[in-house]
């Protein structure tokens, strides 16, 4: 049997320039504990052997610019099959959104989950530049994948609630999804319910 595979666009920053990626750099939160995101070894211990997790490296992801990223993501098209499930989390998930809205892809997607994704540049502690901003019209994002989904948090202070809303007034058809708490910008190691929602996409085909 043929794995689904689930292509996976990570987060990221983006900085307006040089100095203030160096000051970045400077001052940063630095931490030792290991860090152990939902979006590593969970999603394939959980998902099981019918699935096949593609999580690259995106270019450049603390200063990261769309044109490079769009670069990459391209390159990766030719290897997704007949069924194939994107996830992007936060910068990967409005990377996605642009993407999606510019671009038709060679193949329909089985889903699409936006998980966190910024609308635009009214974040409260960062700045979205390097060309990740968002055209008038998102509609070909539904014509590229059978499920849409967009997921948010409510104590979310790195994406607000609100650009939940925004996203919802451009896509019609698109599942949105608002928890309660997902210990902030979805700074968790499990996600039961991404799982569930996959497997539910999947039963329905």
């Amino acid at each position: 049997m043929q794995k689904i595979q689930v292509l996976i666009v990570h987060g990221g920053n983006t900085l307006r320039n040089q100095k203030d990626y160096l000051r970045y750099l400077k001052t940063r939160k630095i931490s030792t504990k290991k860090k152990i995101p939902w979006t590593g070894d969970y999603l394939e211990k959980n998902l099981g052997k019918r699935f096949e997790i593609i999580a690259p490296r995106m270019p450049l992801q603390d200063n990261a610019k769309y044109r490079d990223w769009k670069i990459f993501f391209k390159r990766h098209l030719p290897f997704l099959r007949n069924k194939f499930i994107l996830i992007g989390s936060s910068l990967g998930g409005i990377f996605l959104a642009k993407y999606l809205s510019e671009n038709k892809l060679p193949k329909k997607a089985l889903s699409v989950y936006l998980v966190c994704p910024p609308f635009d540049n009214t974040l409260p502690g960062e700045d979205l530049v390097g060309g990740f901003k968002l055209g008038n019209d998102l509609s070909l994002i539904e014509k590229n994948s059978k499920n849409l989904h967009l997921l948010f948090s409510k104590d979310d202070a790195t994406v607000p609630v609100s650009h939940a809303e925004k996203y919802g007034k451009k896509l019609k058809n698109a599942k949105i999804i608002i928890y309660k708490s997902k210990n902030g910008h979805f700074q968790i190691s499990k996600f039961p319910e991404i799982i569930r929602m996959i497997k539910e996409d999947i039963r329905r085909e």
